[in-house]
């Protein structure tokens, strides 16, 4: 279970390494004022597992951020990929953080009270945006839905509004954004059509209006639409639809970003793909060392 619940906890990412780095100077300050004996032990051995867990979650980022190149928003294919971006700035595309009233596309708080007894900040509130937010290259446009995103290395502004600390991560509008996630596109080319029902649905609106009907295909006026100029009116059906499939697919298509249905990861931060990759990598290899040193821990009190 244990092992369990810290490979769930490593989805949160670089939020978990300060939790984790936290946690690991209480499990081996307990260790230590332990001394030798099965319950240091025990300590010692969740510290490997919490290192273990996020060793490999922080591995795991690095690795998807390598082995996949930038796409261009017009040509990206549907379906996993990553895509680089700057953040729209018009007016409809920002939103305000709700305490702190800065203006951005993006933001996560938590506001602190002090607890003056124990000398120490409590946190009584938090929160997250979900609004969508547009990013574009040079070759279009695209609207991300940060809903169940891991938002990496924002912007952090920490203010004292009276007897409170509120901490805001943001991201702004202006900024380079780079997405990993999972893209499609709404209408234009990718338009999903079916010319057989198409045709269909558009014959049966014709019978709807027999009189209609008989006018353009009774051509013979014998008060009956006979096989033959039955087989005129489909052929006229299916051109009339076949063009206006075309102008459908003519239409620009809608691009989204979101979270992938299978679970993959979505990640969403103002730093480049290098320095991204970079930024996992160094956190893997410092909980790869406190798993060392914590397993090293172990054996010596085993």
């Amino acid at each position: 279970m244990l092992v369990r619940g810290l490979r769930g906890l490593t989805h949160l990412g670089l939020n978990l390494t300060g939790l984790a780095t936290g946690l690991y100077i209480a499990l081996f300050a307990i260790a230590a004022q332990l001394g030798i004996g099965q319950q240091a032990s025990w300590c010692l051995a969740g510290a490997a597992l919490l290192a273990g867990a996020a060793w490999l979650g922080n591995l795991r980022r690095a690795r998807a951020i390598a082995e996949l190149a930038t796409s261009r928003i017009a040509s990206a294919a549907q379906g996993y990929v990553e895509v680089m971006g700057r953040a729209s700035v018009d007016a409809d595309n920002l939103i305000f953080t709700p305490l702190g009233g800065i203006q951005c596309i993006w933001y996560r708080y938590k506001l602190f009270s002090k607890d003056n007894a124990k000398r120490e900040w409590r946190q009584i509130e938090s929160g997250v945006s979900s609004a969508t937010f547009d990013i574009s290259d040079p070759t279009g446009v695209c609207t991300v839905d940060p809903e169940h995103a891991e938002v990496v290395s924002p912007q952090v502004r920490t203010t004292y509004p009276g007897n409170h600390k509120l901490v805001e991560e943001l991201l702004f509008g202006g900024s380079t954004i780079y997405v990993l996630g999972d893209f499609s596109t709404i209408g234009g080319a990718s338009t999903a059509l079916s010319l057989r029902d198409d045709v269909g649905t558009l014959l049966n609106h014709w019978k709807q209006d027999r009189t209609s009907l008989h006018q353009r295909f009774d051509l013979d006026r014998n008060g009956t639409v006979d096989l033959h100029e039955w087989e005129l009116a489909r052929k006229l059906a299916t051109k009339t639809v076949e063009r206006q499939h075309r102008e459908i697919r003519q239409r620009p298509g809608v691009h989204l970003l979101g979270a992938p249905r299978d679970g993959r990861l979505f990640l969403i931060s103002a730093l480049s793909p290098q320095a991204l990759r970079n930024q996992f990598l160094r956190w893997s290899f410092f909980h790869l060392a406190m798993g060392i040193v914590a397993t090293a821990g172990w054996f010596y009190l085993a």
